[in-house]
């Protein structure tokens, strides 16, 4: 080869060598641009007596959103059953089995044995993972039905959802100390001092933070106070929409893009595993 020929070999090769890496550098740029991947660890597709969305709308929606699995319930457990049985791809639904029929049993179900008898023929199916979302509030958690459903979960290797104050959870707990609880609210406005501690108590605590209020700021900043409790417990944390309403549905792609929001603000690996790792951490053994 002569001079030349080496020297016209030797640009061919830089020009592909920077082309490759504007290519790559472009493929980088589109990846950070996908929206990060969420765990939806509270949804309801409620019938009563049909749902806002029909079924094909409520996938579309998740798949527009990139919500690429859900913690499943209704009310009744219709809705929770129709998305079981879509096996849609891309979308693992994890169900839990809802102790009401009727939005009245929300304030009844803790003292009625027939809600037992639900929970027990809706596990018969064979694919739930957890009992909840349930409404509980101070020593109402006493109840012994509530402690008879506590140890079933527990006896039956299943999660406790439960929309409960900081009494009742403890009461929770007390009533079988193996009880595993995602705690739906984060107790809403407690200060993040008593999280903190309940968290540090109770390593089978997880805080699901729809409608959690204090994360961020006036500004949509995160505030100092979540900040450090997002770093000192990252695997705690799951996000939730909560689509008791229809008007919760309608935002659905407002609370996502809000969770965006201040996701990007933490470590990407603490945001990682707040969007969607720490349930798939929770849900990743097979039954």
């Amino acid at each position: 080869m002569t001079a030349a020929g080496a020297m016209r070999f030797a640009a061919a090769r830089i020009t592909i060598v920077i082309a490759v890496a504007v290519l790559a550098a472009a493929d980088d740029r589109i990846l950070a641009a996908e929206p990060i991947e969420i765990f939806d660890a509270h949804l309801h597709y409620n019938w009563e007596p049909q749902p806002y969305y029909r079924l094909d709308e409520v996938l579309a929606l998740l798949r527009k959103h990139r919500v690429t699995g859900i913690l499943a319930t209704s009310r009744p457990n219709t809705g929770t059953h129709a998305l079981v049985d879509a096996k849609a791809d891309g979308l693992q639904v994890v169900p839990f089995i809802r102790p009401y029929r009727v939005r009245a049993d929300i304030g009844s179900w803790f003292s009625d044995p027939v809600i037992f008898d639900l929970v027990q023929d809706e596990f018969k199916r064979g694919y739930y993972r957890g009992i909840g979302e349930f409404h509980l509030s101070g020593k109402s958690a006493e109840n012994e039905w509530v402690k008879k459903t506590v140890d079933f979960a527990v006896a039956n290797n299943l999660y406790l959802h439960a929309h409960a104050d900081e009494e009742a959870v403890e009461i929770l707990m007390r009533h079988n100390p193996r009880a595993r609880i995602i705690w739906a609210h984060t107790g809403f406005g407690l200060p993040t001092e008593r999280v903190s501690a309940m968290l540090a108590k109770y390593p089978a605590l997880w805080g699901e933070l729809s409608y959690r209020g204090g994360i961020t700021d006036g500004a949509g900043k995160l505030t100092p106070e979540w900040r450090g409790l997002f770093e000192r417990y990252p695997d705690r944390f799951l996000l939730g929409s909560d689509t008791w309403v229809p008007e919760r549905w309608a935002a659905y792609g407002d609370i996502m893009a809000g969770y965006r929001a201040w996701l990007a603000q933490l470590p990407p690996k603490v945001a990682a595993q707040i969007a969607h790792g720490n349930a798939r951490a929770l849900f990743a053994d097979k039954r």
